[in-house]
């Protein structure tokens, strides 16, 4: 909910005046801007809209009696990494929202009748206007989150990288390495070790020269 403490700045381009509507129910007027995306507009460490990226809003503000409707679209890039090669990931989204911010008045008089203002909703899940202006930031930024894929990839069939030395699978699909038979790691054990060979030489000559001896 937004902050009715907190004065709206009209220089924000996030930010948008109704006066125009004159609070008159059924008064209509479209809106078209194109901004620079604020930061953080997205799923953090995953993907999202860069900051200060161009986003192209087409909004329709409708006044009814509780407040003004606002309908709109938002255009814009958004860049992330794949979650499976983390190749970088680059695609445009188009997204749509609704919402109606309330007059200060309608949620007063609803709070003094015990009405709900909406189904499933209560006053601190509402938007406001402060004064004639809203705060479309909150509610963009609620779209696009939506809108976004929780685990982007470069591409439906990335077969990621390969978990012994790193390299992307989908630029060498035969890519492998060769695996050690387990059947053979206790006979590894048993190879000889360094000096071993000497050792038997040695051994060997020692039962040479006993039997020597005992020919003597």
């Amino acid at each position: 909910m937004q902050d009715t403490l907190n004065r709206l700045d009209h220089r924000d381009p996030l930010v948008f005046d109704t006066h125009e509507l004159g609070r008159r129910p059924g008064s209509m007027r479209k809106v078209s801007r194109t901004l620079e995306a604020p930061a953080d507009l997205g799923i953090e460490d995953v993907i999202g809209v860069p900051a200060k990226s161009e986003i192209s809003l087409e909004l329709r503000l409708e006044s009814v009696i509780e407040g003004v409707l606002v309908t709109g679209t938002a255009e814009a890039r958004v860049e992330g990494e794949c979650v499976r090669c983390l190749e970088p990931v680059e695609d445009e989204i188009d997204v749509e929202f609704q919402e109606l911010y309330y007059y200060p008045e309608a949620i007063e008089r609803a709070r003094n009748n015990g009405d709900d203002l909406d189904e499933g909703l209560d006053e601190d899940e509402t938007y406001r206007l402060e004064g004639d202006l809203f705060d479309l930031q909150p509610v963009l930024r609620d779209a696009v989150v939506l809108a976004l894929p929780l685990q982007p990839v470069c591409q439906e069939d990335c077969l990621g990288l390969c978990s012994e030395c790193g390299a992307r699978l989908s630029d060498d699909p035969d890519h492998h390495h060769d695996a050690a038979d387990p059947r053979w790691a206790a006979l590894q054990g048993l190879s000889a070790a360094p000096g071993d060979e000497g050792d038997g030489i040695k051994n060997s000559g020692t039962r040479e020269g006993l039997a020597e001896n005992q020919e003597k």
